[in-house]
């Protein structure tokens, strides 16, 4: 199962705050905005998300069809065979895909009640 980028998605309290530690330890503004509440950030091949207000707790990402530097990659398993593997494998899932093609996402939750969105964005 191929689940594409990984990256991990924080609630923070405040964005600029976030914002300036992040860049204390070498990252910098990859995507999105102050204006919308929230930032994508980079260092390397390390992605993290910066959410303020959007939801509660931390989320573990994944972007099936994408790489580190959202960039399109050929190869890639959609979210559809993806939900159909982790639902024969026995996972529960807490939402899933309802629609026959394009953009769609799944959640889950591990067994230690870490939420997981797996995100494919075309």
């Amino acid at each position: 199962m191929k689940l594409g980028a990984f990256s991990a998605s924080l609630s923070v309290k405040n964005l600029l705050v976030s914002k300036e530690f992040y860049e204390k330890l070498g990252f910098s503004v990859f995507g999105g905005s102050m204006e919308h509440n929230y930032l994508i950030m980079k260092n390397g091949n390390a992605l993290i998300g910066l959410f303020q207000g959007m939801f509660e707790g931390n989320i573990l990402t994944f972007n099936p069809g994408w790489d580190e530097n959202a960039q399109n990659i050929d190869n890639f398993d959609d979210i559809r065979s993806i939900q159909q593997q982790l639902k024969a494998s026995g996972v529960t899932l807490t939402s899933e895909v309802d629609k026959a093609s394009g953009p769609a996402s799944v959640t889950l939750t591990d067994p230690d009640g870490n939420m997981i969105l797996i995100d494919q964005h075309r």
